[in-house]
């Protein structure tokens, strides 16, 4: 029987809809695009007969003109596949038809099914959700030339942006057609749209044929079988939790008490999440037996349910088990800086720009009633390759620029002088060294490509199964193999055993002078550069500082609260002498090693966790008594008063201007007396002896001020220890946790190891032992069985995730690295190591993502 095989099935998708990609231009949205980066799936929609693949949010009236061949016909097919619900995607996509000026068909693929955007709050689409929008995008862009016609294209008249940016909000408005092509002075003019080209165009308008489809294996696989969703899709953005009692973030799941919510209260993401899943196992053709662990994850669970038990009747379908999880009932694992590369990699690497970010920002005129819609980070990394590929001496590859130039003049012979001109300021700003610092990660980066490989064996997914020092090793061994096969010699000689970092550089380095070989190993070269920028001392210092402390928290939390609470007060001090140094001396950077009040932060956050986990009874309302958090709470306030620009965290908003006021004012005082040692006589003092009223009544009033300001500190970390003795409390976590704790002590052999709760659930299910909360949903037919003829003696036996071949885990909020290498780790050494493991998320968590999530905007503090 065939292995499952996550990328081969989105690649297989790609290839089922080569009818509509064939002569079209495709445009993919920002979403797609991070998951076919991943997949490497761009150069297949070439292969597949594509005329370019565009971006969906930048489109350009210069895309027309991109076909290879000059004597070709104007294109009059586009493809659009988009992530996002086709509402959101609505004003991009009119903005693609009214580029072109002779398209015939427009085929749209969203990944999003017609179930999902009909039951989508604030949808304005029904039942019948892809037939409406096929009438509702044809009648918008006939309105949209006919506007065109009666303005007959004005110079400078922005008709888009007028006719597109109406009432949709959270979307910045667009710049028109004819701005675009303004821009671009060098393009033949016969290729571009001429003003009577307009003319009479509405009755191509009725000739124009809409198709909507659904295509749901947009995702981001790391290897072929762990994935997680893009973070500018639908899926990742919409929220997974309404705020209310034991909310924490609208990017996480609820706490879980035992009692799932109603089916109306469910929330956009788990809606969206139990569409996708149920779409993914019908297209990997798999039959589920579900079972969930956590609030949220049941109601997903049921949702599945009642899907599947519509729809898959009388289909012959390979079995699979599917467990979900709400990352709620293990937060510790992603907030720590565990021995992971990747991990690593993600928490280091610039990402890039998000497409979105702007437009969602912008929108203060939601109405309070819609959902939430999260900005996370995006998952394409951008690899700075600079140093590798480009000559040190001259800063600039003369061949590279000679390959740039005859592409120009055989792009347009026409205006060949014109592009020379360019060519010789591009290649200007590549001889400036100060231009070229500054736009550093901007020329020339890399991305991760999971279908790399070396010899069949795949980069990514050998990364992640390994620790940092077994991974960096891995990765000079590629190197070094890949150098032997290209006979390339080295001037340098590489020691034996762990790499550093002038090691990987050096082996880069000589990969990368010749192109061929540049080409044929340019999936380890950017490994090997993502490897180089994260053991950098910036990165690394800061990591290991993270993982030290977080030991520490550990050991403390083994011994007595008053050692933990002693710690975390200790950490937190730390910061605040950081602080008034850095204010001290104008230091704008952060010194390695060194933590900053947010970092700090998310060490108490783990502080709180590991106590709940070791005293849940010490305090009446928290692990800690109230003498112990008085001190950290105090501790918190100087930090507070020392750096205000941590009042972008969600328990500060508000205090921005009165805590910059407080710092810039006591830094004067401590300007205008700089030392108390020496006694300053001044005459003028004299001079103003009868104002001494004056002077009490100001300080009076600054004094009340500074009162009030720490008063309201004080009320705002208060509010912050209610939200920590949440996190610490986790009451309908306690079976499992002591569970997990029995587990701990049959298998452990040391007793300082901690592993995730993903290894924990996944070796006890493996020894089959019974898991506390674990419920199995079973379907229409089971359900008959267990209620009908159960009383006939024929009831159904509960099936077993350890009797699957295939088990799906799928954490809802997402997974770490760590978690990857340790769910291997479970397998590898389990009496089944023959199961086939598929690990998804929502997406790929980093400490700063959890950090953001629990302390940020989209906290629920």
């Amino acid at each position: 029987m065939a292995t499952v095989d996550v990328i081969k099935c989105c690649l297989d998708s790609i290839r089922q809809i080569s009818e509509n990609i064939n002569d079209s231009i495709v445009y993919l949205d920002a979403g797609s695009t991070e998951s076919f980066q991943f997949l490497g799936a761009l150069p297949l929609f070439l292969e597949l007969g594509a005329r370019a693949v565009c971006s969906l949010e930048n489109n350009s009236a210069l895309e027309k003109v991109v076909d290879w061949n000059i004597n070709s016909d104007p294109a009059n097919k586009i493809v659009v596949i988009t992530s996002r619900l086709l509402s959101d995607a609505h004003r991009y996509i009119l903005r693609c038809l009214s580029t072109f000026h002779n398209v015939r068909h427009c085929a749209i693929y969203t990944s999003i099914s017609e179930v999902s955007h009909s039951s989508y709050p604030d949808s304005p689409l029904g039942p019948d959700a892809f037939h409406e929008y096929e009438s509702l995008l044809k009648q918008d862009y006939e309105e949209l030339v006919k506007k065109r016609e009666t303005d007959n294209i004005v110079p400078g008249n922005s008709v888009l942006k007028e006719s597109t940016a109406s009432e949709d909000e959270g979307w910045s408005q667009l710049t028109s057609v004819e701005d675009d092509i303004s821009r671009f002075d060098g393009i033949s003019s016969s290729k571009l749209p001429q003003e009577d080209h307009f003319i009479g165009y509405s009755e191509d308008v009725q000739k124009l044929l809409v198709s909507v489809h659904h295509f749901p294996l947009i995702l981001c696989p790391f290897s072929p079988r762990v994935f997680v969703l893009p973070s500018e899709g639908s899926v990742a953005e919409a929220s997974l939790c309404a705020e209310h009692e034991n909310s924490i973030s609208s990017g996480l799941p609820p706490l879980s008490t035992g009692k799932p919510a109603d089916t109306e209260d469910i929330s956009p993401g788990a809606t969206l999440t139990a569409q996708f899943l149920y779409h993914l196992a019908l297209k990997m053709d798999l039959k589920l037996e579900i079972f969930s662990l956590g609030d949220l994850s049941k109601n997903v669970g049921k949702l599945l349910t009642d899907m599947s038990s519509l729809y898959d009747v009388g289909r012959r379908k390979r079995p699979a088990g599917l467990l979900l999880i709400d990352r709620t009932l293990d937060l510790l694992t992603p907030c720590c800086h565990g021995d992971s590369l990747v991990d690593r990699m993600f928490s280091s690497l610039p990402r890039r720009q998000r497409t979105s970010s702007s437009q969602m920002k912008s929108s203060q005129s939601q109405p309070k009633n819609s959902p939430v819609k999260l900005e996370r980070d995006s998952l394409a990394v951008q690899i700075p390759l600079e140093k590798f590929i480009i000559d040190e001496d001259s800063k600039c590859n003369f061949q590279l620029l000679e390959n740039i130039e005859a592409f120009l003049r055989g792009w347009n012979t026409i205006n060949a002088d014109a592009q020379s001109v360019e060519l010789m300021k591009f290649s200007k700003k590549l001889n400036d060294e100060s231009w070229f610092q500054r736009n550093e990660g901007e020329v020339l980066h890399g991305s991760f490509v999971s279908t790399d490989n070396f010899r069949g064996a795949p980069y990514l997914e050998a990364i992640l199964d390994r620790r940092t020092k077994d991974g960096a090793m891995l990765i000079k061994k590629w190197l070094q193999e890949s150098l032997r096969r290209e006979n390339i010699s080295l001037d340098v000689k590489i020691r034996p055993g762990f790499p550093s970092k002038s090691d990987l550089q050096s082996l880069v380095k000589a990969l990368s002078k010749r192109q061929s070989s540049l080409i044929k190993s340019k999936g380890i070269i950017q490994l090997a550069a993502a490897t180089v920028h994260a053991l950098d001392e910036i990165h690394s210092a800061s990591w290991d500082a993270f993982n030290s402390a977080e030991k520490i928290l550990h050991v403390n939390a083994a011994d007595t609260s008053q050692s933990l609470a002693a710690q975390i007060s200790d950490l937190i001090n730390k910061t605040t002498l950081v602080a008034s140094q850095v204010q001290k001396h104008n230091k704008v950077e952060k010194s390695q090693g060194l933590f900053t009040l947010q970092d700090a932060l998310l060490l108490t956050i783990i502080g709180y966790v590991l106590a709940g986990e070791n005293f849940p009874t010490s305090g009446s309302t928290g692990p800690f008594s109230w003498q112990e958090e008085h001190f950290m709470k105090e501790a918190i306030v100087d930090a507070v008063l020392e750096n205000p620009a941590v009042s972008k965290l969600k328990f500060l908003q508000g205090l921005s201007e009165e805590l910059e006021g407080n710092l810039k004012k006591t830094k004067s005082e401590e300007k205008e007396n700089p030392s108390e040692d020496g006694v300053d006589f001044d005459d003028d003092q004299w001079g103003n002896w009868g104002d001494e009223d004056d002077d009490k009544d100001t300080s009076k009033e600054e004094v009340y001020g500074d009162m009030q300001l720490k008063l309201e500190l004080r009320d705002r970390v208060d509010n912050l220890f209610k939200f920590l003795h949440k996190l610490s409390s986790m009451k309908g976590n306690a079976a499992l946790r002591e569970g997990m704790l029995a587990f701990e002590s049959r298998r452990s052999d040391d007793p300082f190891s901690s592993k995730g709760l993903l290894y924990r659930l996944l070796t006890s299910i493996l020894d089959k032992h019974d898991i506390p909360g674990l419920e199995y949903h079973s379907s229409t037919v089971g359900r008959l069985f267990k209620s009908g003829f159960g009383r006939f003696g024929l009831g159904q036996a509960k099936p077993s995730l350890v009797e699957q071949n295939v088990i799906l885990v799928f954490v809802i909020g997402g997974i770490n690295g760590v978690e990857v290498r340790e769910m291997q780790e479970a397998l590898t050494g389990s009496s089944r190591p023959d199961i086939e493991l598929i690990l998804g998320g929502t997406t790929f968590l980093t400490p700063d993502d959890m950090r953001e999530l629990l302390l940020g905007d989209y906290s629920h503090i």
